[in-house]
This record gives C-alpha cells, sequence and structure tokens, in this order.
C-alpha cells in the first residue's frame, strides 16, 4: 500500500514586476492546478506590476516546488504562507 503524504493549506504571494514573464508563470501554475483552491490577481497599472494570491491544499514537497520554480524566473517574487495543521 502507498503512503499518502499529508496535506497542508498555503497561501502563496505572488508579485511580478517583469510582464513578460506572464505566460510562464501562468504555463507553471496550470501544472499545478489539481492543487489549486483559488487563486486572485490583481494588476497594479500605476506601479506596472501584477500581484496573484493562490490558495493551496498540497503536500509540502509540491507547495515548496511550486515557490521555487516561481521564484527562479527573473522579475517574479514569491512567498508562502501556511496553515497551522
Amino acid at each position: 500500500m502507498q503512503e499518502q503524504k499529508e496535506s497542508r493549506v498555503a497561501l502563496m504571494g505572488i508579485i511580478i514586476e517583469d510582464t513578460e514573464s506572464a505566460a510562464r508563470i501562468n504555463g507553471i501554475l496550470h501544472e499545478y492546478g489539481s492543487y489549486i483552491i483559488g487563486r486572485m490577481g490583481i494588476p497594479y497599472r500605476e506601479k506596472e506590476m501584477n500581484i496573484i494570491s493562490i490558495v493551496l491544499d498540497a503536500p509540502q514537497g509540491v507547495i515548496s516546488a511550486l515557490s521555487g520554480k516561481l521564484g527562479m524566473i527573473p522579475g517574479v517574487s514569491c512567498k508562502c504562507m501556511y496553515s497551522k495543521r
């Protein structure tokens, strides 16, 4: 029997300062779509940036992998906050 990894609920904040990266970001988020509970994107035109908040329910390793992939994109910052249980 395969052991299931415990999932966690996390809130991921993504700030995109290079809007040319949007297609790459959306592609990565699509890969992890089965873990995404909700997503909200806010264009901040005055500062020429976009802000995305994502709520996930996924194993810790999946959340870390997603955050790492996004954080490696030039012009993108990504941070996570986790539920206590």
